[in-house]
């Protein structure tokens, strides 16, 4: 099984059903898991006794194989319950297990509180078992690869119409892992059912940036979300890291980006890290990927950057300040790479990594500006569907994400097939309870 699914939540529950030996019992498993081989099984299962079951509970299950002390009290083979933070399934002890997000109930809310949204994003952002201990940089990267579609000259994609809900866009290798960030989100979504999918998606990003020391970024709602797949723009646009310059103002020219923008933008990767199961590439670009700084561009410019001998992609690998020869490398791709490397964009690199205000202003500007691309507004501030059209533009939110995704039709070539079959597992959680 991938490491993708979820290798990063090795907490769950489990408790007997009336079947069982002990059909009461109700306990708390916590599985540990090689860090730097995650595709190896569980390496151990221990339950303590919590006493009662919570409820409300959503499942998805892996065929991850336990090795069970002998002394762990494992009810008699039968079905028993699996929850996590609140959300219940079903699986027979053997092989298989069920692991289960940590997603956190709300109370109800009132239309057009985005404040309200706001404080419910601040709380998911936490996420001890999810990657470096947040959830924050892969809200970031779903706001900005659901925006960075657009093209300025036909004036398609962008961050209208929250376009991943269908697999044409959603299983675009390049968003690989963002089902993570989606299913993170579908708890607030659920309790405010009222907001789009591409406001929630953008203001996610922008809410994570400023909690992670960021700055403050203008950010406006009144997106829609497409009914349909037929306004999708098609793959290809979003960056390939193992590009280099040229094709960074490809993909950003296009967008209408200048150098000094593409530059800012690029700081994004002061958090969160690459994932082999995902782009390809693999590890963090600085030493802290959940606080957000200039570190990235100073880096870039003092450490000494080499291949990576390894059989994946073509990355460059450097030791982190004051690191220990066997501690994680810090990585770079070779679109980073290409930003010292050209003379236009360096001036820009080393301004940053001088003067973090500067940084911290422009990103803010520049992120605004990538969040607002294929949005056109009424006078009331509401997004159109279709700038062409004649009729005023309606807020009118998307029910949440059914379990089977994708348009009939959709990904026929295959390519995506590994990462829907991911999605659909991702939104099985989330709709389960209503299968219960």
């Amino acid at each position: 099984m991938p490491s993708s699914i979820w290798p990063e939540h090795p907490n769950f529950f489990l408790q007997a059903d009336r079947h069982a030996a002990q059909p009461n019992l109700a306990a708390r498993a916590s599985a540990t898991r090689s860090r730097k081989d995650p595709d190896q099984p569980l390496q151990r299962l221990t339950l303590d006794t919590l006493g009662s079951t919570p409820e409300n509970c959503m499942p998805v299950t892996l065929p991850w194989s336990l090795d069970c002390p002998a002394s762990t009290p494992v009810p008699s083979p039968s079905t028993i319950t699996s929850t996590t933070d609140n959300r219940p399934a079903h699986f027979i002890p053997s092989p298989t297990i069920t692991l289960l997000y940590t997603l956190p109930t709300f109370a109800m809310s009132k239309t057009g509180d985005f404040e309200a949204v706001k404080k419910d994003i601040l709380a998911v952002l936490k996420q001890p078992e999810y990657d470096d201990g947040s959830a924050g940089p892969v809200l970031v990267r779903l706001a900005w690869h659901a925006s960075g579609t657009y093209c300025a000259q036909s004036d398609t994609g962008g961050s209208n119409g929250a376009g991943m809900r269908y697999e044409a866009e959603g299983g675009d290798p390049a968003n690989a892992g963002l089902q993570h960030a989606r299913v993170f989100l579908e708890p607030i979504k659920e309790k405010h059912s009222w907001i789009t999918y591409a406001d929630l998606w953008t203001l996610a990003g922008v809410v994570a940036i400023e909690a992670m020391g960021g700055p403050q970024i203008p950010w406006r709602a009144g997106r829609t979300d497409f009914a349909d797949d037929s306004r999708l723009p098609p793959r290809g646009r979003l960056p390939d890291g193992a590009q280099g310059a040229d094709h960074l103002r490809h993909i950003f020219y296009r967008m209408g980006f200048n150098d000094q923008e593409i530059v800012a933008l690029s700081g994004a990767h002061n958090l969160g890290r690459c994932h082999s199961d995902r782009s390809g590439f693999e590890g963090p670009w600085v030493n802290s990927p959940t606080r957000f700084s200039n570190q990235y561009y100073k880096l870039l410019l003092k450490l000494k950057w080499s291949p990576k001998k390894w059989d994946g992609p073509f990355q460059y690998v450097a030791k982190a300040p004051g690191a220990d020869d066997d501690d994680e490398q810090l990585m770079m791709l070779p679109t980073d790479y290409s930003l010292i490397q050209d003379d236009k964009f360096r001036p820009w690199v080393e301004k940053y990594a001088e003067d973090r205000d500067a940084f911290f202003n422009d990103f803010s500007k520049v992120f605004a500006k990538l969040v607002e691309l294929g949005v056109h507004r009424d006078e009331d501030g509401i997004a159109r569907a279709d700038k062409m059209k004649q009729y005023k533009g309606e807020y009118k939110s998307a029910p949440q994400k059914p379990p089977v995704p994708g348009a009939p039709g959709a990904g026929k070539d295959g390519e995506a097939n590994p990462l829907a079959r991911q999605n659909r597992i991702a939104h099985q959680q989330i709709n389960a309870k209503a299968r219960l």
